[in-house]
Protein backbone atom coordinates (compact mmCIF):
# COMPACT_ATOMS: atom_id res chain seq x y z
CA UNK A 1 0.00 0.00 0.00
CA UNK A 2 3.10 2.35 0.95
CA UNK A 3 4.34 1.99 -2.71
CA UNK A 4 1.53 2.48 -4.55
CA UNK A 5 1.26 5.97 -2.58
CA UNK A 6 3.87 6.61 -3.36
CA UNK A 7 3.90 6.01 -6.98
CA UNK A 8 0.39 7.80 -7.04
CA UNK A 9 2.27 11.04 -5.77
CA UNK A 10 4.65 11.13 -7.81
CA UNK A 11 2.68 11.05 -10.99
CA UNK A 12 0.78 14.12 -9.15
CA UNK A 13 3.80 15.98 -8.79
CA UNK A 14 4.68 15.15 -12.27
CA UNK A 15 1.51 16.32 -13.37
CA UNK A 16 1.50 19.64 -11.08
CA UNK A 17 5.25 20.26 -12.68
CA UNK A 18 3.63 19.93 -16.16
CA UNK A 19 0.85 22.51 -15.85
CA UNK A 20 3.25 24.70 -14.29
CA UNK A 21 5.80 24.61 -17.30
CA UNK A 22 2.42 24.99 -19.54
CA UNK A 23 0.70 27.74 -18.17
CA UNK A 24 2.10 30.45 -20.06
CA UNK A 25 3.75 33.93 -19.05
CA UNK A 26 2.27 37.07 -18.65
CA UNK A 27 3.07 39.36 -21.33
CA UNK A 28 3.34 42.84 -19.62
CA UNK A 29 2.74 45.97 -21.32
CA UNK A 30 6.45 46.74 -22.10
CA UNK A 31 6.51 43.67 -23.65
CA UNK A 32 3.92 44.18 -26.47
CA UNK A 33 5.55 47.77 -26.86
CA UNK A 34 8.88 46.06 -27.45
CA UNK A 35 7.24 43.69 -30.12
CA UNK A 36 5.69 46.62 -31.93
CA UNK A 37 8.87 49.00 -31.80
CA UNK A 38 10.92 45.47 -33.38
CA UNK A 39 8.77 44.99 -36.28
CA UNK A 40 8.22 48.93 -36.90
CA UNK A 41 12.22 48.91 -36.60
CA UNK A 42 12.11 45.67 -39.44
CA UNK A 43 10.07 48.32 -42.21
CA UNK A 44 11.51 51.23 -41.06
CA UNK A 45 15.08 51.41 -39.99
CA UNK A 46 14.68 55.17 -39.18
CA UNK A 47 12.10 54.81 -36.84
CA UNK A 48 14.65 54.61 -33.86
CA UNK A 49 16.41 57.92 -34.71
CA UNK A 50 13.27 59.66 -35.34
CA UNK A 51 11.78 58.97 -32.16
CA UNK A 52 15.31 60.27 -30.34
CA UNK A 53 14.53 63.46 -32.29
CA UNK A 54 11.36 63.82 -31.48
CA UNK A 55 12.37 63.61 -27.70
CA UNK A 56 15.86 65.47 -27.74
CA UNK A 57 13.68 67.80 -29.43
CA UNK A 58 10.63 68.61 -27.06
CA UNK A 59 12.95 68.38 -24.06
CA UNK A 60 15.52 71.25 -25.34
CA UNK A 61 12.58 73.64 -26.11
CA UNK A 62 11.14 72.57 -22.38
CA UNK A 63 14.62 73.47 -21.47
CA UNK A 64 14.82 76.66 -23.58
CA UNK A 65 11.59 77.93 -22.23
CA UNK A 66 12.44 77.15 -18.60
CA UNK A 67 15.99 79.52 -19.55
CA UNK A 68 14.11 82.47 -20.52
CA UNK A 69 11.41 82.32 -18.06
CA UNK A 70 12.03 80.29 -14.70
CA UNK A 71 13.85 77.69 -13.06
CA UNK A 72 15.19 75.25 -15.77
CA UNK A 73 15.37 72.37 -13.49
CA UNK A 74 11.46 72.99 -13.20
CA UNK A 75 11.14 72.68 -17.14
CA UNK A 76 13.43 69.47 -17.32
CA UNK A 77 11.11 67.63 -15.31
CA UNK A 78 8.23 68.44 -17.38
CA UNK A 79 9.43 68.39 -20.47
CA UNK A 80 10.38 64.94 -19.92
CA UNK A 81 7.55 63.60 -20.16
CA UNK A 82 6.45 65.10 -22.88
CA UNK A 83 9.69 64.01 -24.90
CA UNK A 84 8.93 60.64 -23.85
CA UNK A 85 5.25 60.71 -25.15
CA UNK A 86 6.62 62.80 -28.55
CA UNK A 87 8.65 59.71 -29.19
CA UNK A 88 5.69 57.08 -28.60
CA UNK A 89 3.37 58.94 -30.93
CA UNK A 90 6.27 58.95 -33.57
CA UNK A 91 6.47 55.01 -32.50
CA UNK A 92 2.77 54.32 -32.85
CA UNK A 93 2.36 56.80 -36.40
CA UNK A 94 5.46 54.58 -37.74
CA UNK A 95 3.98 50.96 -36.60
CA UNK A 96 0.79 52.06 -38.44
CA UNK A 97 2.72 53.01 -41.47
CA UNK A 98 4.85 49.52 -40.81
CA UNK A 99 1.38 47.49 -40.52
CA UNK A 100 -0.14 48.98 -43.67
CA UNK A 101 2.98 48.53 -45.29
CA UNK A 102 2.97 44.54 -44.18
CA UNK A 103 -1.02 43.74 -45.20
CA UNK A 104 -0.58 46.16 -48.30
CA UNK A 105 -1.38 44.09 -52.22
CA UNK A 106 -2.77 41.04 -50.02
CA UNK A 107 -6.40 40.28 -50.42
CA UNK A 108 -8.82 41.58 -47.69
CA UNK A 109 -6.20 44.43 -46.80
CA UNK A 110 -9.03 46.94 -47.24
CA UNK A 111 -11.06 44.65 -44.67
CA UNK A 112 -8.05 44.86 -42.04
CA UNK A 113 -7.64 48.14 -42.64
CA UNK A 114 -11.76 49.00 -41.77
CA UNK A 115 -11.01 47.20 -38.44
CA UNK A 116 -9.75 50.25 -37.45
CA UNK A 117 -12.69 52.55 -37.50
CA UNK A 118 -14.48 54.04 -34.65
CA UNK A 119 -17.51 55.56 -34.16
CA UNK A 120 -20.02 53.26 -34.18
CA UNK A 121 -19.30 51.28 -37.44
CA UNK A 122 -19.44 47.87 -37.99
CA UNK A 123 -18.11 46.27 -40.93
CA UNK A 124 -19.09 42.78 -41.91
CA UNK A 125 -16.23 40.50 -41.73
CA UNK A 126 -16.60 38.75 -45.44
CA UNK A 127 -16.93 40.46 -48.56
CA UNK A 128 -20.44 41.45 -49.60
CA UNK A 129 -19.61 40.95 -53.75
CA UNK A 130 -16.56 39.27 -55.41
CA UNK A 131 -15.31 38.67 -58.54
CA UNK A 132 -13.10 35.28 -57.64
CA UNK A 133 -11.45 35.52 -60.85
CA UNK A 134 -9.46 38.74 -60.38
CA UNK A 135 -9.53 38.48 -56.51
CA UNK A 136 -11.86 42.06 -56.55
CA UNK A 137 -13.66 42.44 -52.83
CA UNK A 138 -16.73 44.58 -51.75
CA UNK A 139 -17.21 44.85 -48.36
CA UNK A 140 -20.17 46.64 -46.68
CA UNK A 141 -20.31 48.79 -43.06
CA UNK A 142 -22.97 50.24 -41.49
CA UNK A 143 -22.52 53.48 -39.25
CA UNK A 144 -24.35 57.26 -38.80
CA UNK A 145 -23.33 58.49 -42.13
CA UNK A 146 -25.19 55.62 -43.36
CA UNK A 147 -23.91 52.41 -45.77
CA UNK A 148 -20.11 52.65 -47.14
CA UNK A 149 -19.05 50.37 -49.54
CA UNK A 150 -15.10 49.83 -49.96
CA UNK A 151 -14.12 48.12 -52.66
CA UNK A 152 -10.49 46.21 -53.57
CA UNK A 153 -8.92 46.32 -56.74
CA UNK A 154 -8.16 48.33 -60.10
CA UNK A 155 -10.68 50.87 -61.03
CA UNK A 156 -11.39 49.74 -64.09
CA UNK A 157 -12.22 46.62 -62.83
CA UNK A 158 -14.37 47.45 -59.40
CA UNK A 159 -16.39 49.97 -60.32
CA UNK A 160 -19.42 47.30 -62.03
CA UNK A 161 -19.13 45.82 -58.94
CA UNK A 162 -20.26 48.60 -56.60
CA UNK A 163 -22.44 50.09 -58.57
CA UNK A 164 -24.26 47.01 -58.66
CA UNK A 165 -23.88 46.40 -54.62
CA UNK A 166 -25.29 49.87 -54.46
CA UNK A 167 -27.96 49.15 -56.50
CA UNK A 168 -29.24 46.31 -53.97
CA UNK A 169 -28.59 48.39 -51.08
CA UNK A 170 -30.47 51.31 -52.36
CA UNK A 171 -33.55 49.14 -53.53
CA UNK A 172 -34.38 48.25 -49.65
CA UNK A 173 -32.30 51.22 -48.35
CA UNK A 174 -33.67 54.24 -50.72
CA UNK A 175 -33.72 56.88 -47.83
CA UNK A 176 -30.19 56.00 -46.49
CA UNK A 177 -26.86 57.59 -47.87
CA UNK A 178 -25.00 54.65 -49.92
CA UNK A 179 -20.72 55.83 -49.56
CA UNK A 180 -18.42 54.58 -52.45
CA UNK A 181 -15.12 54.45 -51.66
CA UNK A 182 -12.57 52.89 -54.16
CA UNK A 183 -9.37 51.71 -51.94
CA UNK A 184 -6.08 51.56 -54.01
CA UNK A 185 -3.20 53.10 -55.63
CA UNK A 186 -4.99 54.09 -59.04
CA UNK A 187 -6.31 57.63 -59.92
CA UNK A 188 -9.44 58.45 -58.24
CA UNK A 189 -8.89 55.55 -55.37
CA UNK A 190 -8.63 56.26 -51.71
CA UNK A 191 -4.82 55.10 -50.20
CA UNK A 192 -4.92 51.87 -48.03
CA UNK A 193 -3.71 54.46 -44.87
CA UNK A 194 -5.86 56.32 -45.70
CA UNK A 195 -8.97 54.60 -46.31
CA UNK A 196 -10.06 54.29 -42.54
CA UNK A 197 -9.43 58.02 -42.29
CA UNK A 198 -11.93 58.47 -44.89
CA UNK A 199 -14.50 57.10 -43.54
CA UNK A 200 -14.43 58.25 -40.39
CA UNK A 201 -14.54 61.78 -41.75
CA UNK A 202 -18.02 60.68 -43.18
CA UNK A 203 -21.04 63.11 -41.73
CA UNK A 204 -23.11 61.99 -39.65
CA UNK A 205 -27.27 61.44 -40.58
CA UNK A 206 -28.56 58.57 -38.78
CA UNK A 207 -29.61 58.54 -35.44
CA UNK A 208 -28.58 55.18 -33.32
CA UNK A 209 -31.44 53.18 -33.32
CA UNK A 210 -32.05 53.85 -37.01
CA UNK A 211 -27.85 52.43 -37.79
CA UNK A 212 -29.58 49.31 -35.85
CA UNK A 213 -33.15 49.18 -38.59
CA UNK A 214 -30.68 49.75 -41.83
CA UNK A 215 -28.13 46.70 -40.04
CA UNK A 216 -31.32 44.68 -39.77
CA UNK A 217 -32.17 45.34 -43.14
CA UNK A 218 -29.29 44.70 -44.87
CA UNK A 219 -28.83 40.89 -43.65
CA UNK A 220 -31.49 40.90 -46.31
CA UNK A 221 -29.26 40.83 -48.93
CA UNK A 222 -26.80 38.81 -47.58
CA UNK A 223 -23.43 38.16 -48.68
CA UNK A 224 -21.99 36.08 -51.51
CA UNK A 225 -23.67 33.17 -52.76
CA UNK A 226 -21.65 30.39 -54.04
CA UNK A 227 -23.05 29.60 -57.69
CA UNK A 228 -24.50 26.45 -57.06
CA UNK A 229 -26.44 24.33 -59.97
CA UNK A 230 -30.09 24.22 -59.98
CA UNK A 231 -31.93 21.13 -58.72
CA UNK A 232 -28.84 19.88 -56.13
CA UNK A 233 -28.48 19.64 -52.78
CA UNK A 234 -24.79 19.64 -51.93
CA UNK A 235 -25.69 18.65 -48.52
CA UNK A 236 -27.68 15.51 -49.67
CA UNK A 237 -24.99 14.56 -52.56
CA UNK A 238 -24.22 11.16 -52.72
CA UNK A 239 -20.84 9.75 -54.18
CA UNK A 240 -20.87 7.51 -57.82
CA UNK A 241 -19.77 4.10 -56.02
CA UNK A 242 -19.64 2.39 -59.35
CA UNK A 243 -17.69 5.28 -60.90
CA UNK A 244 -15.49 4.68 -58.37
CA UNK A 245 -15.02 1.24 -59.06
CA UNK A 246 -14.12 1.94 -62.48
CA UNK A 247 -17.79 0.49 -63.68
Amino acid sequence: MARTSSGGDARNDVAASAAKQKKPKKRRWYHQLWDVYKMTRKQNPLVTWWMLAAFVGVVAVALLIGVLAGPWVYALVIGVPFGVLAAMFVLSRSAETAAYTQIAGQPGAARAALGTVRGGWTFEDEPVAVDARNQDFVFRGVGKAGVVLVSEGPPHRVGRLLEQERKKVSRILSNVPVTLIQCGDGEGQVPLTKVARSVSRLKSTLTRAEVSEVAKRLKAIGGVKLPIPKGIDPTRARPDRKGMRGR
